[in-house]
């Protein structure tokens, strides 16, 4: 049987997901419907929240449910209809249906959801290959969409082998594993993505909430995802002091057992090599020019103006995922602590999906 979705209809139901998705983030038990099967689905993706860092312990749960909630914000009706706007006459128009196969990476829990979403959205046969690494949470939210809307069912399909039969390609991996997309999927149209990064500019005159926030755009998902802050930029006389002392309050970090063992290794190779750096007992801020770092280390570079500080940030774009700080600093900045909830239309890489979706 071959259901047909009408847009209106994907609409409701990703909207409807993404209210789900918010108590699941919030951890609230309370629905509104008696649909069993929703409400079955709702708690399998629930009780997963609980239990994934069983089977990945970077995803502990106040990360993942931070994740399900910052992932429904985006799904709001207003915002699915301001992203879908520039694009809903072809959408509506879309009759070549193909099979997009997307090969999904694990850094940070339901980190392919996006390109579900839009391989769905524009009508398209989604074939996704699962990071071992994350391989069950998108299925469960998967499953609670279906209970929402059936027949979305018969446009996906999960794999953890080998990609076949698809007629373009959505890939998400390091630079060394891109390098192998590129080779392997050089005959089909495709997206391949790299490794990215971070960065936030600073002035000296950030408040503390502005510091918290930075706090957070450095810590969430231990700073594996591609949004995270791996390095700052800082006027030169820059006093530390303020980012030091939040950062430094961010104790829960090490509780968890893989980043404290990168911090304790990361600061021995400091130490031995008489590397010069702050050390919070959390984070290393060592300077350096690279925009990746290690987990639990943040560059750092002084910049003289902003005219040299762009050229830098141009130097370096095809690095950088995101550029973070106070709006009035530079267009297209992201504000302090949002690094972490991009809107549907702040595509990776800056390459848009859906354009790329709705040509094939």
């Amino acid at each position: 049987m071959n259901m047909m979705i009408s847009f209106e209809h994907k609409i409701a139901a990703f909207e409807r997901l993404g209210s789900l998705l918010r108590s699941v983030g919030e951890k609230n038990g309370q629905l509104e419907t008696t649909d069993t099967e929703v409400v079955d689905k709702y708690h399998k993706l629930n009780n997963l929240c609980t239990d994934l860092a069983r089977y990945n312990t970077w995803f502990d749960e106040a990360h993942v449910r931070r994740m399900m909630f910052a992932l429904g914000e985006s799904l709001e009706e207003d915002k699915l209809r301001r992203w879908t706007g520039r694009y809903e006459p072809r959408i509506l128009a879309g009759d070549k249906k193909k099979v997009v196969g997307v090969v999904m990476a694990g850094n940070v829990p339901a980190v392919g959801f996006h390109d579900f979403l839009s391989v769905l959205i524009s009508g398209h046969q989604l074939l996704a290959k699962l990071s071992s690494e994350d391989d069950k949470l998108l299925p469960a939210i998967a499953e609670l969409l279906f209970a929402i809307e059936p027949a979305f069912e018969e446009q996906v399909t999960f794999t953890r082998g080998t990609l076949k039969s698809f007629d373009a390609v959505i890939a998400t991996g390091s630079n060394n594993t891109s390098r192998y997309f590129d080779y392997y999927f050089s005959a089909y149209p495709h997206i391949i993505r790299r490794n990215r990064n971070g960065v936030a500019v600073l002035t000296g005159n950030e408040t503390e909430k502005d510091l918290q926030g930075l706090a957070d755009d450095i810590f969430l998902f231990y700073g594996l995802g591609c949004r995270n802050v791996s390095k700052i930029f800082v006027p030169e006389n820059y006093d530390f002091d303020s980012l030091l002392q939040i950062t430094g309050s961010r104790e829960e970090v090490t509780e968890n057992h893989k980043y404290f063992n990168n911090y304790e290794y990361n600061k021995a190779i400091y130490l031995v090599n008489g590397t010069p750096h702050f050390d919070t007992g959390n984070l290393l801020v060592a300077e350096n020019v690279a925009v990746v770092s290690p987990v639990s280390v943040l560059h750092y570079e002084f910049y003289k103006d902003n005219e040299a500080l762009k050229s830098v940030l141009e130097a370096d774009r095809e690095k950088i995922q995101c550029v973070v700080g106070n709006p009035d600093v530079m267009d297209g900045i992201v504000p302090f602590g949002k690094s972490q909830q991009p809107e549907l239309w702040d595509y990776a890489d800056g390459v848009d999906t859906m354009e790329f979706l709705l040509s094939l």
